[in-house]
């Protein structure tokens, strides 16, 4: 668990690199532009470094799986190969494919002073300013979508459907909450991903308000993966108490 936090970590500090500093820059300089060559190098880092995420926490999921379901097993099937493999694997997969849809970008025309209704480089909305066809590119973000977020979420719906299933199988109390507080964490993160995610899709299909997708972007971009350390954390005695005492603090003051 504590090698995919590391990489989770990692990644979700490069995830917010790729927006966070050029947004900045553009607040602080009073100037929203962006070269054609900046956007694509923030879209395919953007993109892969939203792909790990997913897989991440569907790796995770499934550690939690094994955990819970079948802990005498645990350290035999959760071998330290198998773990630098599944991270390996996400980073192979999501490498290619960010590098396809960079790929079938270059193809497309955009006329000269494009605006993006966006505070970053977002696929489906620079595939909407092509002046081209964009039939090829709509159907690889279709099934890139399927494979980088609907396929990981299933996975973890099913590893979850199971952790449910062994916890109802347990008689004493005491050993389903033990088990379930390893989840709680983990449950926290993928709900505060995938709820601010889908709010993004939400956002664009009904309202088609800049100003409300560019704040759900933000939820998923900038503050899920800011929070994502802090919740594990919580998890830690230390952390706990700190925060407590901040709160018993900050509730005393009038």
């Amino acid at each position: 668990m504590y090698f995919f936090l590391s990489n989770l970590s990692f990644v979700d500090i490069c995830f917010i690199t790729t927006t966070v500093p050029k947004m900045l820059v553009n607040i602080q300089t009073e100037s929203k532009d962006i070269s054609y060559i900046g956007c694509l190098t923030q879209l395919y880092f953007f993109m892969i470094f939203l792909g790990l995420d997913n897989f991440l926490l569907t790796i995770m999921s499934y550690d939690r799986f094994v955990a819970i379901c079948h802990p005498l097993h645990y350290t035999v099937i959760m071998k330290p190969q198998l773990c630098v493999l599944l991270v390996l694997m996400s980073w192979v997969i999501n490498f290619w494919i960010s590098l396809l849809h960079i790929l079938l970008m270059i193809q497309l025309n955009f006329c000269r002073g494009t605006d993006i209704p966006h505070f970053f480089c977002e696929l489906a909305q620079i595939i909407k300013l092509a002046c081209s066809d964009t039939f090829i590119n709509n159907i690889f973000l279709y099934v890139s979508t399927a494979l980088l977020g609907v396929f990981p979420f299933t996975g973890i719906l099913f590893s979850y459907s199971q952790i449910v299933s062994s916890l109802m199988r347990m008689s004493s109390a005491g050993s389903k909450y033990k088990a379930f507080s390893t989840c709680v964490s983990h449950l926290s993160v993928v709900s505060l991903f995938y709820g601010t995610g889908l709010g993004v899709y939400l956002s664009s299909v009904v309202t088609h308000s800049f100003q409300a997708s560019s704040i759900a972007s933000a939820m998923y971009t900038v503050v899920t993966p800011m929070l994502n350390p802090f919740i594990y954390s919580l998890r830690n005695k230390d952390v706990k108490g700190a925060l407590g005492r901040l709160l018993c603090r900050a509730g005393s003051f009038p």
